[in-house]
């Protein structure tokens, strides 16, 4: 088989229900995708408990006050910060399987990631815990983007 043979056959092969890496992303991602839902939600529950919301029309409707409180602006910050580092892993984690990592190595960065967000979800907005819970959290996903992100760029640039 020619090296372009085999380069055309790639996708097919990492994107496969065949190779474990990328059914341990498939799970990880939705489950990712499940718990920014839920912190939506949990954004819009503390919204009605403390009767504070952003827009007039929400206020009428659910006779609050347009304002601002704590424990709201907790659960958004966490929702935020979801949103700057989730869809980092999702496009790293992507490349990384073209990599062609070891399924131990790949399963155990998209499971790790996956309980660091959940982990950093549950002490900064469900059950506040003092630093550095967090930021252990935080770091824990931050090094497995960044692993990842370096060792897809090694792999393509011995293939350049």
């Amino acid at each position: 088989m020619t090296n372009s043979t085999t380069m055309a056959h790639a996708p097919r092969e990492v994107l496969s229900l065949k190779n474990p890496s990328f059914c341990a992303y498939m799970v990880c991602s939705c489950i990712l995708v499940i718990k920014m839902i839920a912190v939506a939600l949990l954004t819009a529950y503390k919204r009605k408990v403390h009767k504070v919301y952003l827009s007039p029309e929400d206020v009428k409707t659910n006779k609050g006050q347009i304002d601002t409180h704590d424990d709201v602006e907790r659960v958004r910050r966490a929702h935020l910060n979801d949103l700057e580092n989730i869809p980092l892993f999702w496009t790293t984690a992507f490349v990384f399987l073209f990599a062609k990592p070891p399924v131990w190595l790949a399963c155990l960065m998209f499971f790790t990631f996956v309980i660091a967000r959940i982990g950093h979800t549950i002490v900064y907005a469900v059950y506040v815990v003092r630093q550095p819970a967090r930021a252990v959290c935080f770091l824990t996903g931050l090094v497995i983007t960044l692993y990842m992100a370096l060792h897809a760029m090694i792999v393509g640039f011995a293939h350049i």
